[in-house]
């Protein structure tokens, strides 16, 4: 089974998200090499989970409270929804220059780089040296509800990068 997009940024404009797709829990050998990447030994408030896929003992969820509108703080993990990315990076670069998280790490699809939002919100921090990029290694699965790993396939058709404000 190969994987399908489906909730790209064209498919989204012309019919919505899919809450299934965005609904993704990081496996726990990539969440370590995040945090490895991040320089944090944990994290205190992961901004964009649910109940089920939460990494930290605070977090905020599409239910409520979003994590688009409550403040962020210590050490913060992000794994938004790619439906929708813009809104949560404009957010980690308010967050950090407000200086109350201590270090923001986002985990992105790194085939994106072309976007607007990454152009106007990424490479100027990444090249003042405000932020970094990890572009990580091979293509990851995510685990997502009720979901079983099949013995092939089923990864997504672009690789990930982390990105990350303050820390280290």
């Amino acid at each position: 089974m190969s994987f399908v997009s489906r909730n790209h940024p064209q498919q989204v404009a012309a019919r919505g998200p899919l809450d299934d797709v965005d609904d993704r829990r990081t496996p726990p050998d990539l969440l370590a090499e995040c945090m490895k990447l991040a320089g944090v030994d944990s994290f205190d408030l992961d901004v964009a989970a649910s109940c089920h896929n939460t990494v930290a003992n605070a977090w905020c969820s599409l239910a409520g409270p979003s994590g688009l509108v409550v403040g962020w703080w210590g050490n913060v993990w992000c794994n938004p929804p790619y439906s929708d990315i813009q809104p949560w990076v404009e957010r980690a670069g308010w967050e950090c220059e407000d200086g109350r998280a201590s270090t923001i790490a986002m985990l992105l699809p790194a085939n994106r780089t072309e976007q607007g939002w990454w152009q106007d919100l990424i490479e100027p921090g990444r090249r003042d040296g405000t932020l970094e990029v990890f572009f990580l290694r091979g293509r990851r699965r995510f685990d997502r509800p009720g979901w079983t790993a099949p013995a092939k396939g089923d990864r997504p058709p672009f690789g990930l990068a982390l990105v990350v404000w303050g820390g280290r």
